[in-house]
């Protein structure tokens, strides 16, 4: 199990740099999919199997509308890719500085403190997650309410902000 969590993590890391060391939004979001996807591997891993999905289905969808706008709004016809070369400078120094931050914060840290939800658990009825679905759908359904009208604001204010003088996104190029 600690192979499959440092590969997780690894991937997570890789994906985070890559992420911010590339100025093209094409791969930015795909990158930003793949991150929320190994993002939710790793809370499975912990054994939060109904919180990952529930954020993997909302990264998903706002990582949709994310690389639509960016599509849309971004009118390069040669963009920078992850194996040219100014990105792939920024991106290993991105990974040298986490090297270097890891190194200087890695004394105290061991394998067994990787302890999932499900890990003592061996006679109990239910898995480590159950009680966050009962405290989603109890105390924080007002919240997610709240959430939900937000992002619906959001969604509405960039499309006012991106029409400009003309129809935004929508106009003839």
């Amino acid at each position: 199990m600690a192979y499959v969590m440092y590969f997780l993590l690894f991937g997570l890391v890789l994906g985070l740099a890559a992420v911010a060391s590339n100025p093209s939004p094409y791969f930015a979001a795909f990158g930003l999919v793949v991150v929320a996807g190994v993002g939710c591997g790793v809370l499975v891993s912990y054994g939060g199997s109904f919180l990952s999905l529930i954020l993997f289905l909302i990264y998903l969808g706002g990582m949709l509308v994310v690389f639509a706008y960016s599509a849309a709004l971004a009118a390069e016809p040669y963009p920078e890719g992850w194996g040219s070369w100014p990105v792939l400078g920024v991106m290993l120094i991105y990974l040298m500085v986490v090297i270097f931050a890891g190194l200087m914060f890695f004394g105290g840290w061991y394998e067994g403190s990787w302890v999932t939800a499900d890990e003592f658990n061996e006679l109990s009825m239910f898995r480590g997650d159950v009680g966050g679905v009962a405290l989603i759908y109890s105390s924080g359904g007002s919240l997610l309410v709240l959430g939900a009208w937000v992002l619906l604001l959001t969604l509405f204010v960039v499309l006012e902000l991106t029409r400009g003088l003309s129809r935004g996104a929508l106009r003839a190029v």
